[in-house]
Protein backbone atom coordinates (compact mmCIF):
# COMPACT_ATOMS: atom_id res chain seq x y z
CA UNK A 1 0.00 0.00 0.00
CA UNK A 2 1.27 3.13 -1.02
CA UNK A 3 1.23 6.34 1.33
CA UNK A 4 -0.95 9.41 -0.41
CA UNK A 5 0.26 13.52 0.19
CA UNK A 6 -3.13 13.38 2.35
CA UNK A 7 -1.97 10.85 4.60
CA UNK A 8 1.71 12.10 5.07
CA UNK A 9 0.33 15.34 5.71
CA UNK A 10 -2.00 13.79 8.29
CA UNK A 11 1.23 12.03 10.18
CA UNK A 12 2.97 15.49 10.14
CA UNK A 13 0.73 17.76 11.73
CA UNK A 14 0.07 14.48 14.47
CA UNK A 15 0.79 15.60 18.08
CA UNK A 16 3.31 13.17 19.35
CA UNK A 17 1.72 13.94 23.03
CA UNK A 18 -1.39 12.94 21.72
CA UNK A 19 0.38 9.55 20.49
CA UNK A 20 2.64 8.72 23.21
CA UNK A 21 0.13 7.56 25.86
CA UNK A 22 -1.14 4.75 23.20
CA UNK A 23 2.58 3.54 23.06
CA UNK A 24 2.57 3.48 26.31
CA UNK A 25 -0.72 1.48 26.88
CA UNK A 26 0.36 -0.81 23.87
CA UNK A 27 3.41 -2.05 25.40
CA UNK A 28 2.64 -1.98 29.35
CA UNK A 29 -0.04 -4.06 28.16
CA UNK A 30 2.14 -7.09 26.67
CA UNK A 31 4.01 -7.21 29.89
CA UNK A 32 6.99 -4.47 28.52
CA UNK A 33 8.44 -1.75 30.75
CA UNK A 34 7.87 1.82 30.31
CA UNK A 35 11.92 1.91 30.59
CA UNK A 36 11.87 -0.13 27.42
CA UNK A 37 9.80 2.21 25.81
CA UNK A 38 12.16 4.80 26.33
CA UNK A 39 14.94 3.17 25.24
CA UNK A 40 13.48 2.09 22.02
CA UNK A 41 12.52 5.95 21.49
CA UNK A 42 15.96 7.12 22.54
CA UNK A 43 17.67 4.65 20.12
CA UNK A 44 15.37 5.61 17.23
CA UNK A 45 15.49 9.39 18.05
CA UNK A 46 18.46 10.29 20.48
CA UNK A 47 15.71 12.37 22.91
CA UNK A 48 16.62 10.83 26.11
CA UNK A 49 13.71 10.85 28.83
CA UNK A 50 14.28 14.83 29.86
CA UNK A 51 14.47 15.50 25.81
CA UNK A 52 11.03 13.59 25.32
CA UNK A 53 9.46 15.07 27.75
CA UNK A 54 10.12 18.52 26.30
CA UNK A 55 8.96 17.28 22.97
CA UNK A 56 5.97 15.90 24.90
CA UNK A 57 5.07 18.85 27.06
CA UNK A 58 5.68 21.69 24.22
CA UNK A 59 2.99 19.35 22.07
CA UNK A 60 5.60 18.84 19.34
CA UNK A 61 4.00 17.84 15.87
CA UNK A 62 5.39 14.73 14.21
CA UNK A 63 6.71 16.82 11.87
CA UNK A 64 8.54 19.22 14.70
CA UNK A 65 9.52 16.08 16.71
CA UNK A 66 11.45 14.16 13.79
CA UNK A 67 12.80 17.69 12.72
CA UNK A 68 14.34 17.83 16.16
CA UNK A 69 15.57 14.01 16.37
CA UNK A 70 19.03 12.93 15.74
CA UNK A 71 17.96 9.61 13.70
CA UNK A 72 19.77 6.57 14.51
CA UNK A 73 22.07 5.07 11.62
CA UNK A 74 20.92 2.03 11.74
CA UNK A 75 17.44 3.14 11.26
CA UNK A 76 16.95 2.09 7.58
CA UNK A 77 18.28 -1.33 8.90
CA UNK A 78 14.42 -1.80 10.15
CA UNK A 79 12.26 -3.26 7.62
CA UNK A 80 8.86 -4.77 7.12
CA UNK A 81 4.81 -3.80 7.16
CA UNK A 82 3.42 -1.96 9.61
CA UNK A 83 -0.21 -0.38 9.30
CA UNK A 84 -0.35 -2.01 6.30
CA UNK A 85 2.87 -0.05 4.57
CA UNK A 86 5.97 -1.52 3.40
CA UNK A 87 8.65 0.74 5.22
CA UNK A 88 11.13 -0.20 2.84
CA UNK A 89 8.71 1.07 -0.15
CA UNK A 90 7.54 4.48 1.92
CA UNK A 91 9.22 7.18 0.17
CA UNK A 92 8.01 9.81 2.08
CA UNK A 93 10.77 10.91 4.88
CA UNK A 94 8.71 11.60 7.64
CA UNK A 95 6.24 9.11 7.13
CA UNK A 96 8.80 6.37 7.00
CA UNK A 97 10.61 8.19 10.38
CA UNK A 98 7.12 8.05 12.12
CA UNK A 99 6.58 4.14 10.80
CA UNK A 100 9.72 3.28 11.99
CA UNK A 101 9.05 4.58 15.59
CA UNK A 102 5.54 2.32 14.95
CA UNK A 103 7.80 -0.46 14.40
CA UNK A 104 9.78 -0.35 17.12
CA UNK A 105 7.11 -0.24 19.50
CA UNK A 106 5.19 -3.25 17.77
CA UNK A 107 8.19 -5.06 17.77
CA UNK A 108 8.29 -4.14 21.96
CA UNK A 109 4.73 -5.04 22.62
CA UNK A 110 5.10 -8.24 20.72
CA UNK A 111 8.17 -9.68 22.78
CA UNK A 112 10.80 -9.00 20.65
CA UNK A 113 14.08 -9.06 22.48
CA UNK A 114 15.64 -5.74 22.64
CA UNK A 115 19.05 -6.35 21.36
CA UNK A 116 16.96 -7.05 18.00
CA UNK A 117 14.90 -4.44 18.05
CA UNK A 118 17.86 -1.91 18.56
CA UNK A 119 19.43 -2.75 15.14
CA UNK A 120 23.42 -2.99 15.28
CA UNK A 121 24.99 -1.88 12.06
Amino acid sequence: MKTTPEHDQRIAKMIFASVFPHYVTKVESKGRTLEELYQVIEWLTGFDRKMLQEQIDQKVTFETFFKNAQLNPNAHLITGVICGYRIEEITNPLTKQARYLDKLIDELAKGRKMEKILRKG
